[in-house]
């Protein structure tokens, strides 16, 4: 039973994901499941099904599954919208896990026009992020750029896919009738293109010689490198309970690089009227009360090598924080670029005083759910993690309840620099009990920092 209610917990329908994690969480309380003790490891960075998980996961799924495993602090980021924001953000509530949510998108730096950043390929193009929205309905402006984003992404796949068709014919894809099904609010991305040219092919084709030599043909690799590696795709795993090559990590990962990257036969290269300014993406974040936050990939681009520069720029347009995915950027027992690239830029973040955002996104398969905290390579690095996650959720809880989170007129008057506040908000975040957050709402302006600690922490 409790795995049928975990099932329903990734319906695309909200009722029935509500009345699962119910369910789920009457269990609890009745003693039939057990969940882990709150621990020091974080997750503040997945997807969700509502841009595109691997595992298929919903914002109620992945609250559960985090509290379940007792991370200390979790947290929900889509591409181009805040639609996870609101369920995860309740599932949180009534999971007893501290939560916060934030978006993703990509952006435009003009400093950095001739500069590979974070977006393999090209030029000026950074990904680049919100956290800690306190809310996903948006109005007037703000909710114009919102919905901006989505539209300017939901053109960019479909004028993609008209490229892509012509290329992979007879397989050929109807926008409405095979991608969009595979979201639940009509926010698809590339990655659910490639799974349903995967699945279109795997259609006419069927056997898996012909599906081979299709692929082998359009995509200029041999079979070799499709067919033994591709992984199982969780998805299709459980739907069929065999392994299928045909929506394997390789497979999808060959599409992708094949077809829609730089050198592809569906790539374009964007110009700055393709993607927003990372500045006006910054106000947006900003009027939104979200922290504005650059992402880092590994330190091996052009871009990145001069993240000093990097960093100034985005920070004097009000980026305050700076995301890491650390899981890419080592080997375990293994000592090289990345790893060192990893260190240095924490190091940086914390010269800075940036809070540093991470997590596994778990947008491609074989991602993990969570770091490995106890390795070698990342032990070092988890306090500094820890902080970043902790500094967030406060900030969420706060901008929630009162509107003084990190970037608010009240925490530019009360701190005195940057390391001051930075202390406060992590006190804060890891006080701050979930069932107490609503005591925030009692705050105003002229409360003191002390004053919301201790009242904050204080037992009912």
């Amino acid at each position: 039973m409790i795995e049928e209610l975990e099932i329903k917990l990734d319906s695309f329908d909200p009722g029935e994901r509500k009345d699962a994690l119910l369910a789920l969480c009457e269990m609890v309380r009745g003693g039939r499941i057990e969940l882990a003790p709150s621990d020091t490891k974080v997750n503040i960075h997945c997807h969700t099904f509502f841009s595109y998980n691997t595992y298929g996961y919903s914002p109620s799924k992945f609250a559960w599954l985090a509290r379940k495993a007792g991370l200390a602090v979790a947290g929900v980021v889509d591409f181009d919208v805040l639609d996870a924001l609101e369920e995860f953000l309740e599932a949180a509530r009534l999971l007893g896990l501290k939560g916060c949510g934030g978006l993703e998108s990509r952006v435009y730096v003009p400093e950095f026009s001739t500069r590979v950043m974070t977006s393999p390929g090209e030029p000026g193009i950074t990904y680049h992020m919100g956290v800690g929205f306190p809310k996903a309905k948006l109005e007037g402006d703000r909710g114009e750029f919102l919905l901006g984003l989505r539209r300017m992404a939901q053109q960019r796949n479909r004028d993609l896919m008209g490229r892509v068709n012509k290329h992979l014919l007879p397989v050929e894809l109807d926008y409405e009738r095979d991608v969009l099904v595979l979201t639940p609010s009509g926010n698809p991305t590339e990655r659910h293109i490639c799974l349903a040219y995967a699945r279109k092919a795997k259609k006419i084709f069927g056997d898996d010689k012909a599906l081979a030599d299709f692929w082998s043909q359009k995509l200029g690799a041999a079979a070799s490198d499709i067919l033994p590696l591709a992984q199982t795709c969780p998805r299709a795993k459980r739907r069929n309970d065999k392994e299928e090559w045909s929506e394997g990590r390789d497979l999808l990962n060959t599409i992708r690089a094949k077809t829609m990257k730089r050198g592809g036969v569906g790539y374009v290269l964007p110009d700055k009227g393709s993607f927003p300014l990372m500045a006006e993406t910054n106000q947006f974040f900003l009027s939104a009360g979200a922290i504005p936050t650059l992402t880092w990939l590994d330190g091996t681009s052009d871009g990145e090598k001069d993240i000093e520069e990097l960093l100034e720029v985005s920070m004097s347009t009000g980026a305050a924080a700076i995301n890491i995915i650390p899981d890419r950027n080592y080997t375990p027992g293994a000592k090289d670029e990345k790893a060192e690239n990893l260190y240095e830029v924490v190091e940086l973040a914390e010269k800075l005083h940036l809070p540093v955002v991470m997590g596994t996104e778990m947008n491609s398969p074989g991602q993990k759910f969570v770091d490995d905290f106890d390795s070698d390579e990342l032990s070092p690095l988890a306090p500094v993690f820890l902080k970043g996650a902790h500094i967030v959720y406060a900030h969420s809880a706060l901008q929630q309840q009162c509107g003084l989170g990190y970037t608010s007129e009240w925490a530019k008057k009360t701190f005195k620099n940057v390391a001051q506040k930075n202390e406060f908000f992590e006190e804060l975040g890891c006080s701050l009990k979930v069932e107490q957050e609503e005591r925030l709402s009692e705050f105003a302006e002229d409360v003191t920092a002390e004053e919301m600690l201790e009242k904050a922490a204080r037992d009912p």
